[in-house]
């Protein structure tokens, strides 16, 4: 079963979305489970104080040191020895997930996730429980628990059986480095607007086609960055050969 253990001040956000619709099925049928743990329960103090002002002053508070720690090994104690999923820890200046990143964390035995709030984590913390900062993109939120809730569904969506059809997931945006096509169903014609004839021609090999020239032109238009990263992917590896 892969296993998501959630470390959180706010433990009654999960699941969340994801106690329904397809998630949701697979958490019910043990398809994956998921445990939360609230962080303040590891406070030492009368008031279960998680956080501090920050040293050397400024704006904010952040989130302690000893406390989270002592969270992060309680959590190893409760699980089976050497637990050796992934510790991640949301964050904006992490390293952006990406649909393969996805992948293989959903190939694993699970995740364990530290979600942030105020101004961020002691720095100590991260680098002595070794840590793996993610970002869902170049914002800032409220807290970690909702990019914690985006990327569970990312990873859950991909365990064998969710799904359903394996063939829908090799289609989707990212699977290929390519943005996904357009997409279209019935009506035939929708306020003057048709479907491109291609697709209703039954010849699969054009319909292909079709579909990878679109999926070309939305991420060279959308995504220079998918772009140069598929550009790059396709050139030949070795150089032209010369004569001696």
């Amino acid at each position: 079963m892969w296993r998501a253990s959630i470390l959180t001040i706010f433990p009654e956000m999960f699941p969340g979305p994801l106690g329904i619709s397809l998630a949701g099925k697979a958490l019910a049928s043990g398809v994956w489970s998921l445990d939360t743990h609230d962080i303040r329960e590891h406070a030492t103090d009368k008031h279960r104080t998680v956080d501090d002002t920050p040293a050397g002053g400024g704006p904010g508070m952040v989130m302690k040191a000893d406390v989270l720690a002592k969270a992060l090994d309680s959590l190893a104690l409760d699980t089976v020895p050497h637990d050796q999923r992934p510790r991640l820890l949301m964050s904006p200046r992490g390293r952006p997930l990406t649909q393969a990143r996805a992948a293989e964390l959903a190939a694993g035995l699970g995740v364990v996730i530290v979600c942030a709030r105020f101004e961020g984590v002691d720095e100590r913390l991260i680098k002595a429980r070794k840590l793996e900062e993610v970002s869902l993109g170049d914002f800032v939120l409220s807290g970690g628990e909702p990019a914690a809730i985006a990327l569970l569904d990312a990873c859950v969506r991909l365990l064998p059986g969710v799904m359903g059809k394996e063939a829908s997931i090799a289609e989707e945006s990212f699977a290929d480095g390519l943005l996904e096509y357009p997409q279209y169903t019935r009506p035939p014609v929708f306020e003057g607007e048709p479907i491109p004839d291609v697709l209703l021609s039954g010849d699969h090999g054009k319909i292909a086609q079709w579909r990878r020239a679109e999926g070309e032109r939305l991420t060279a238009a959308r995504r220079p960055d998918l772009w140069a990263a598929y550009q790059a992917r396709k050139k030949p590896k070795n150089g032209p050969k010369t004569r001696g």
